[in-house]
């Protein structure tokens, strides 16, 4: 196994690893540590370079610490990315190769599950190292954090509608959901409960197929979720997807997903404001999950009913947010991340005086 450093301004320590038997490709970004270990999911994605695999890593990182900082939550921000395609290369040799390159760091990181690895992969990760969250709750750990990712985002919802419609009722509206994987079926449950009219999309047809199903959904192709008229738009899938070839042509008001890194940069959420759409950044109210695992490091271990209060609690962040946005004219974005480097700033002097 051959692990390198990667000099990142800005970041801790970013690491590569390749490991010629189990054909492992996989990156470990640690953007912040100030407020405990690095604590993010693993990725498996079939990027198309090495060089694109790092930079979602580290933006990926990033985001991690800014959600902890606003959730309040003892942990800093880290992801690892796995170059391959999950579907077909993942192998239980590779996952243990991962591992231990996890394992190498010696609890710096500790990883989870993310797009394209589940619980399951992680029990066989944690064969090689104890720096793993999210196991089955039979494990005694604190199981699938998607439930916790669709009620803070759900949450969110409530508020952006709150904000922007007046009203606290999700019945009737309509919301297009583009990604239709483990959070957006936990979403999907939720919306569909409260009488929202659905519409999905994904870029594998039979993922959208199954919920439309479950849900009573619509379904487009994964081009024309941006066209769709709606009162709410939530990302659900990768990051980037508000830019400045998606943001002309949305047809929302409000913007709320569990999606990370959903604005390919901050002026896009200044982009967004220019346009009137009430955005719910992402590491505010997709922290439900984070919160979740978190949780398992807590004095006394995992409590389900703290790790609930805390996920509600997003809803009054996300509350402050928006205010601090209208009263200093300022775009969401860049209110949140104010809020979250003013955390990280306090911890930061704490530490010096």
């Amino acid at each position: 196994m051959n692990i390198t450093e990667i000099p990142v301004e800005g970041y801790e320590k970013v690491l590569q690893c390749h490991d010629s038997r189990s054909k492992l490709r996989a990156i470990i970004s640690i953007h912040d540590t100030t407020l405990g270990p690095a604590l993010g999911g693993m990725r498996m994605w079939p990027y198309q370079s090495q060089a694109e695999a790092l930079l979602d890593a580290n933006r990926l990182a990033q985001g991690m610490t800014y959600k902890a900082a606003v959730a309040d939550i003892r942990h800093g921000g880290g992801k690892a990315v796995i170059l391959g395609q999950a579907q077909t290369d993942k192998t239980a040799d590779l996952l243990r190769a991962m591992g231990r390159f996890v394992h190498s760091l010696g609890g710096l990181y500790i990883t989870g599950e993310d797009v394209g690895t589940t619980v399951e992969d992680m029990v066989l990760i944690r064969q090689e190292t104890p720096y793993v969250a999210g196991l089955p709750r039979d494990m005694g750990s604190s199981g699938d954090p998607a439930p916790f990712t669709a009620l803070g985002v759900f949450l969110g919802m409530q508020v952006c509608v709150q904000w922007a419609l007046h009203t606290d009722s999700l019945q009737g509206l309509r919301i297009a959901i583009q990604g239709c994987g483990n959070v957006a079926s936990q979403l999907c449950a939720r919306l569909h409960a409260a009488g929202a009219e659905l519409i999905v999309t994904d870029v594998i047809p039979e993922k959208a197929q199954r919920l439309a199903q479950q849900y009573d959904a619509s379904v487009v192709a994964p081009e024309e979720i941006y066209d769709v008229p709606c009162e709410i738009y939530a990302p659900c899938a990768l990051g980037g997807t508000l830019n400045d070839n998606t943001i002309p042509r949305l047809q929302c008001q409000t913007i709320a997903g569990s999606a990370n890194n959903q604005c390919l940069g901050d002026e896009h959420g200044d982009a967004l404001r220019q346009r009137g759409i009430v955005y719910a950044p992402d590491f505010v109210i997709n922290a439900g999950g984070l919160i979740n695992v978190a949780a398992e490091h807590e004095p006394g271990g995992y409590n389900e009913a703290r790790v609930l209060a805390k996920v509600r609690n997003i809803a009054r962040t996300l509350h402050r947010v928006l205010d601090t946005a209208q009263r200093w004219d300022i775009s969401t974005q860049r209110a949140a991340l104010q809020l979250a480097e003013r955390t990280l700033a306090q911890q930061r002097l704490s530490r010096t005086a």
